[in-house]
């Protein structure tokens, strides 16, 4: 049966998008992939406000976060944790035998700016990784703020996350002095799973090549060569580079501010029909994802019961709740191509469906 996403990735992916992936197959050595290759740079950067190249990577946003690791952590990586994704980095960086620290907060909490400073300020650190929008809780950290703390601290590298705001909201690169910046296809740029992107700084590329154990599928310095000549490391996905053309073109046709502004127009909505319903929002006041609501499920409904109804009678489905949220909490996306005509017909298929869900003995 057929039934649309409103989870947190991966999202709906428009006729249009899929229709770009059917385009005959190409070498991707030859200079028509070339071609192709290069005339998606410049949108791209524009998206991620930079200069630096943007690299394609076929993998998950997880491959370039854990290459990313191995590129520039030599000494000691600081892992900013406050919900499941980036709990994982830590993990993940110590998987990779590199020396790290968790700094933990409580999920659903932002990262602290005054927290990190007091770890920096040790001088233990090379590398710092960080989750701006953490779809575990929906609680998106002020990465302005962060990113201010982090560049008192020029030998630190800092990885961000980007992976679920990256083109639903203005996210600076060069401004904010931000060195590795990655992301993935699945989530706002409403593209299928397997692509991820990865723009890296001078200064990161720089220590990358002092780092001999950075392994070659997420190599820098192996993308780096390999931009320069208009190609990836190995061979990419070609078919998702047609859809994400055709998806930089979409964003050019409805200009960036727009679809920022479309993005956080929907989010309120959404919020407000929770609020409104007695729902309340998990993550810390004022700091609510604008890709996503995830609510705290204080009305005690059973939330399998519910995602049953919506998939069964509506055709969709939101998220029940992350990891040891699964049940507590509910997760509503309204990233990518969603409009104020499918976010209405969204509410309108809960009210519907809230109606005819049982909640759990209290």
């Amino acid at each position: 049966m057929s039934y649309k996403l409103y989870i947190p990735g991966p999202v709906a992916v428009s006729e249009k998008t899929l229709r770009a992936m059917a385009q005959p197959m190409i070498g991707h050595r030859s200079t028509d992939f070339v071609a192709l290759y290069n005339s998606i740079q410049p949108d791209l950067q524009a998206v991620a406000s930079t200069q630096d190249p943007v690299y394609l990577s076929t993998s998950s946003a997880w491959g370039v976060m854990e290459g990313s690791i191995r590129n520039v952590v030599k000494k000691k990586v600081l892992n900013c944790m406050n919900g499941a994704f980036s709990d994982k980095w830590n993990d993940v960086a110590l998987r990779c035998g590199k020396a790290a620290t968790a700094l933990k907060f409580e999920w659903g909490q932002p990262v602290d700016p005054a927290a990190v400073r007091r770890e920096l300020a040790t001088g233990a650190y090379d590398a710092l990784t960080l989750i701006h929008n953490e779809t575990s809780c929906g609680c998106m950290s002020d990465l302005p703020a962060l990113m201010k703390v982090i560049r008192e601290f020029p030998d630190v590298i800092a990885i961000v996350d980007t992976v679920s705001s990256l083109s639903g909201m203005p996210i600076p690169k060069d401004e904010l002095g931000i060195d590795v910046l990655v992301s993935g296809s699945q989530k706002a740029f409403a593209l299928p799973p397997g692509l991820s992107f990865l723009s890296v700084s001078k200064k990161a590329l720089a220590r990358a090549a002092t780092v001999s154990d950075r392994g070659y599928y997420f190599d820098y310095l192996e993308f780096q060569k390999n931009h320069e000549n208009g190609m990836t490391p190995s061979t990419p996905i070609i078919p998702l580079i047609y859809a994400l053309k055709s998806k930089l073109e979409d964003f050019k046709a409805e200009g960036m501010p727009a679809r920022f502004a479309r993005h956080a127009r929907l989010n309120q909505q959404v919020k407000n029909w929770g609020l409104a319903k007695g729902f309340k929002l998990f993550p810390q006041d004022g700091y609510g994802s604008v890709t996503l609501n995830c609510f705290a499920n204080t009305l005690g409904y059973d939330l399998a019961a519910l995602n049953k109804i919506l998939k069964t009678k509506h055709s969709l489905v939101i998220d029940g709740g992350y990891g040891k949220l699964k049940g507590k909490t509910f997760r509503i996306s309204n990233m990518g191509d969603e409009t104020d005509a499918t976010i209405a017909a969204l509410l309108g298929s809960l009210d519907a469906a809230l109606a005819e869900t049982p909640k759990l003995p209290a």
